[in-house]
Order: structure tokens, then sequence, then C-alpha cells
């Protein structure tokens, strides 16, 4: 497997793309960076990393025969993989934040960004990145983030790390093609945070209400129990989730 090196790039993901433009790249090969200058979250948000500090990594996954309808399993599958991960190194109060940011407590220690590319009815590759806050101790401006190093007190090693990261994600996406659904959602729901607990929400609307998050759609979308027991789907752009 390659791993590809930088000091500094604007995007992980970004650079991965670029090299995939003049040369045929094996399965799982990575891009790490020591300080990513313009990393992407969801919906376009900015990830702010120190230099040195953090795991910032794109990963290239090929496919030979995943159904485009169901792509939100590759989401599901890297957020466990994180989670697992995470898990290992013994953080505690772990959960997935809907689609895929990974939490301890109240506090995002792991933003997801994966980008599929198609061929007709199948994902062709994807590009995986992951941004991992593992020795940054503070994040100005950033009231909601926190770092391995701060829930745990010790500082990683980012090469063994990144060692661990890779094998959970060969474990679990190599021949993600023949992973029941089904096993995967139920692995996933079970960490989903704030899952059967009353939360406020926000629409486009920008409008307030109550509702419980009771799982996901198959196609990813979030499942909400609101007022008078009806459940209702919604997809990233729709909602926020307040508290």
């Amino acid at each position: 497997m390659r791993i590809i090196k930088l000091d500094a790039t604007d995007s992980t993901n970004a650079y991965l793309k670029n090299v995939m433009q003049t040369e045929v790249l094996d399965d799982f090969t990575t891009v790490i960076a020591n300080q990513q200058l313009k990393g992407r979250g969801q919906v376009g948000a900015a990830w702010h990393s120190e230099r040195g500090k953090n795991l910032t990594i794109s990963v290239l996954k090929r496919f030979n025969a995943l159904n485009a309808r169901r792509q939100f399993i590759l989401n599901m599958a890297v957020s466990l993989a994180v989670y697992n991960t995470l898990k290992e190194l013994q953080i505690t109060n772990l959960s997935i934040k809907w689609p895929n940011d990974i939490l301890s407590g109240n506090k995002k220690i792991c933003g997801i960004l994966i980008e599929n590319v198609m061929q007709e009815q199948f994902i062709s590759f994807s590009i995986i990145g992951i941004g991992l806050n593992v020795n940054q101790l503070s994040f100005p401006g950033l009231k909601s983030a926190t770092s391995i190093k701060l829930q745990s007190g010790r500082t990683i090693v980012l090469d063994e790390l990144l060692d661990q990261l890779l094998n959970e994600l060969k474990k679990i996406l190599s021949g993600l093609e023949d992973i029941k659904f089904a096993k995967i959602k139920e692995a996933y729901e079970d960490y989903l945070f704030r899952k059967d607990k009353p939360s406020t929400f926000k629409n486009i609307e920008n409008q307030l209400f109550t509702g419980y998050i009771r799982g996901i759609s198959d196609s990813g979308k979030l499942r909400l129990e609101i007022e008078d027991h009806i459940l209702q789907e919604y997809d990233l752009k729709e909602i926020q989730l307040l508290y």
C-alpha cells in the first residue's frame, strides 16, 4: 500500500484526485499531510488543523460493484472504522453524529468527507477524507472540538495511529459490496448521537422543533419522530441538530 506524505497541501482529497489524473493508483493509496490549508467538511464547512498535531488523510478505495443506491453504506462503514480505532485507544463517550462526524461526549473529534465517482449506476471509486484531532490542545473559535490528547492525556504517535486506522478501514471496506446493508446499518444506528433522546432541530426555514432520532433510512436520511408520533426523513441540507 502506497502512502504519500506531504508537508502541506490545500486539501488531501484534491491532491489525491490530481495525482489520479496522471497515475494509476492502487487500492488504499493514502495521502497524509502535516498541515491541510483548506480542508473541507460536510456542506463546505472549513476544517482547521494545527501543523503536525493531527491526522489529515485521504484514502483511495476502488469498488467493483457497489451500487450507487447503497452509497451511504460507505459513510457508515468509514464512521465505524474511525469509531473502532478510537475505542481501541480507550476514548470514552464515543458516538457518531449523523451523517459521519465522530464525537467524544458533545465534542467533535473527527470529521469525514467522502467523494464518490460514479460509472453508470455503480461507484467506481471513492476518495475518503478523514480529519482526526490527535495532539492539538486548543481550537480557537471552535467550542465544540476536542482531540485524543484532550480526552486521554496521552501524546499519540501519528504514524502508529495511521497504521491502526488504515487496518480498520481495510477490515471493514474490503468486500463491502458483499456485506449486508442491514448489518452495517444496525451497528451504525447503535452509536448514533442522541438516538431516542428528545432533541432540538432547526429546519431550512430556521424554525426550531423537537424530535427524537430513531435511525436512518436506507438512502442515509435521518429518521425523526416528531409530534403526534409522525416519522419524517430529512436530508443533510434540510436539518440541523442543535442540542
